[in-house]
């Protein structure tokens, strides 16, 4: 391999995932009792979550991903590419064998999430699990504690920007990552929330489901070049060279997405007080 293409090769897949819950499940396991469809099942939890937490959120257990998109960064923290899996059939099946598959086919390239921890990795390894896909790469729980992929702190398989602006959940991030592209200027949560995705399935809005998380994995690719400065392994400068960058990148596609024209719309600039 030449130097130049392994500079292309990515060093780091930003995604995110938009999950649905899967009303078989949920009436098999919460109603056996009863005969119900399995729309009417995820709307009688959404109401049973509704009244006794104050929120219609399935657990991530009853879900299957939807849209899942990854952005391919390299080592020196360029955007190369920005995909949709499986689009557009989005089939959680084939969604979960590509996102594992790319995972291998690049090297092992580190996640970067923002609350992954909590949400996106676990539900990409419960449809792994769900659908017979061996993770033996990734659940190397043979290695040492500190250099098993999924141990916390290696954020050498996973960095997870929530935990980093945390300490670790010292904290909490109140705003999460909608606050934090703000601060950079960025669009944040636009008129699609994570909370709709279930209604707008329902509705078989798939392809606006999938620009949603477009726009997700955008803001956290920025988010992501704002922890490298702070971390120290980016400067300000070129931080800034690259938004520019991506803004660019942005503009040339911006015929072939919706998304790209509709965050381009909302784009705002960070304001250097220096």
């Amino acid at each position: 391999m030449t130097q130049e293409r392994s500079n292309e090769r990515p060093a780091f897949f930003v995604f995110d995932v938009e999950s649905v819950a899967d009303g078989d499940l949920v009436a098999r396991v919460r109603y056996p009792g009863e005969v119900l469809a399995p729309e009417t099942a995820v709307s009688k939890y959404r109401e049973q979550l509704r009244e006794e937490q104050g929120t219609d959120f399935i657990p991530y257990t009853y879900q299957v991903p939807l849209s899942v998109v990854i952005a391919k960064v390299t080592d020196d923290f360029r955007l190369i590419d920005l995909v949709s899996l499986d689009e557009p059939h989005y089939r959680p099946h084939e969604m979960t064998r590509l996102f594992w598959a790319g995972w291998e086919a690049y090297r092992h390239p580190t996640f970067v999430t923002f609350n992954g921890r909590g949400f996106d990795l676990p539900l990409m390894e419960l449809a792994a699990f769900r659908f017979g896909i061996g993770l033996p790469n990734w659940c190397n729980v043979g290695a040492k504690n500190w250099e098993q992929n999924r141990n916390r702190y290696n954020v050498n398989s996973h960095l997870d920007l929530y935990d980093l602006l945390t300490n670790y959940g010292a904290t909490r991030f109140s705003g999460g990552l909608d606050l934090a592209a703000n601060l950079l200027g960025k669009p944040g949560k636009l008129e699609v929330k994570g909370h709709m995705v279930q209604d707008m399935y329902h509705e078989g809005k798939l392809n606006e489901i999938a620009d949603y998380c477009r726009c997700d994995v955008l803001d956290t690719y920025f988010v992501f070049l704002r922890a490298q400065v702070l971390l120290g392994n980016l400067a300000l400068e070129r931080e800034q060279e690259l938004v520019d960058a991506t803004r660019a990148w942005l503009e040339e596609r911006i015929d072939r997405n919706q998304a790209y024209r509709t965050y381009l719309q909302q784009w705002g600039d960070w304001v250097n007080p220096w």
